[in-house]
């Protein structure tokens, strides 16, 4: 495979792994939802698929229509199709992004709640989940007593991964990322006060250990479900048609 090959193969992987799962927060190509890759002249065609054929349609209608997006913003492939395998509404979201009718365009009078109002929605629940492992970690390092979480900004935190994700998740619903910016907030980003830290800490918690445990159910029903088939792990089957090359 040539080197050319392999880098465009490389884009397009980095690009399905800032879609995320809105409800867990892990990116899709980790979860193990993108089933396939193709690349042929004159485009990239993606299968996605999902643990049950009855995940929520919305969720599923959001992952496949930003895989869509992100795709669409790398140069050079040509035209892209995302396609939803395996799920009860599979033929009503494949046609809606084909033809580019949007979240309402596609369900209609079944569509319960815009899709702004559902990813922020999760977006607040990732940032929660962000903010809990970041002062976890700065009180198992420090000793500091949880009644002084309140006072502890950004620019207490060490860098890292936690941290990187935390401001990732303060900028996507627009808090700020200034270091004297303190790190526990509420969903408005307001400071919380002292006497309310603890209860808003057990709240962010909770959605922590929610969102790990439902990641950790989806993995077993995901390879439960495709037990009888070989694209049962996390990494999709790539093939290249141009080259008459797969690789796994």
């Amino acid at each position: 495979m040539t080197a050319s090959a392999l880098c465009v193969q490389d884009e397009i992987l980095s690009a399905l792994a800032r879609v995320t799962d809105p409800e867990l927060d892990e990116p899709i190509t980790e979860l193990g939802f993108v089933r396939t890759i193709t690349l042929a002249d004159d485009g990239v065609t993606v299968h996605l698929r999902l643990p049950t054929a009855f995940c929520s349609p919305n969720f599923a209608y959001l992952m496949a229509s930003d895989a869509l997006d992100a795709l669409r913003a790398v140069q050079g492939i040509g035209q892209v199709q995302v396609l939803l395998d395996d799920h009860h509404d599979s033929d009503k979201i494949n046609v809606g992004l084909a033809a580019d009718a949007g979240y309402l365009g596609t369900f209609g009078q079944e569509a319960q709640e815009s899709l702004t109002e559902l990813r922020n929605t999760f977006l607040r629940k990732a940032h929660a989940a962000a903010m809990e492992r970041c002062i976890a970690a700065h009180l198992e390092r420090t000793g500091m007593d949880v009644e002084e979480i309140h006072t502890l900004t950004l620019g207490d935190l060490l860098p890292g991964k936690d941290r990187d994700a935390l401001l990732r998740r303060r900028t996507a619903i627009g808090l700020s990322s200034c270091p004297n910016s303190r790190v526990l907030v509420d969903d408005e980003g307001q400071p919380v006060p002292s006497e309310s830290a603890p209860i808003r800490l057990r709240f962010a918690r909770s959605v922590r250990i929610s969102m790990e445990g439902n990641a950790h159910f989806c993995r077993g029903l995901l390879a439960t479900r495709y037990a009888d088939s070989d694209l049962v792990g996390t990494s999709p089957r790539i093939t290249d048609v141009r080259t008459d090359r797969s690789d796994r």
